[in-house]
């Protein structure tokens, strides 16, 4: 799954747009490297996010092309 469509659908961005600006501006690394909004994530992968305030690091658990607001969370653990 790409990036960009991980960071929506798992409701850690609010909208697409925004995680591939994210990516775009070097704000989002994968497994310590800057990453693309089309990078292919597999299970196990960490991510980090860069924001003015601090970052998330989490590590990809499961991929899923739709989920419900409810299991969203249980795509990710935040280490």
């Amino acid at each position: 799954m790409r990036l960009d469509k991980f960071l929506k659908v798992s409701r850690i961005l609010k909208r697409r747009t925004v995680a591939a600006e994210a990516c775009k501006a070097g704000k989002v690394t994968v497994n310590g490297r800057d990453a693309k909004p089309a990078h292919t994530l597999k299970a196990g992968d960490v991510v980090e996010l860069f924001f003015a305030a601090g970052s998330v690091k989490f590590r990809v658990l499961e991929l899923k092309e739709t989920v419900k607001k409810e299991d969203a969370a249980k795509m990710y653990e935040i280490l």
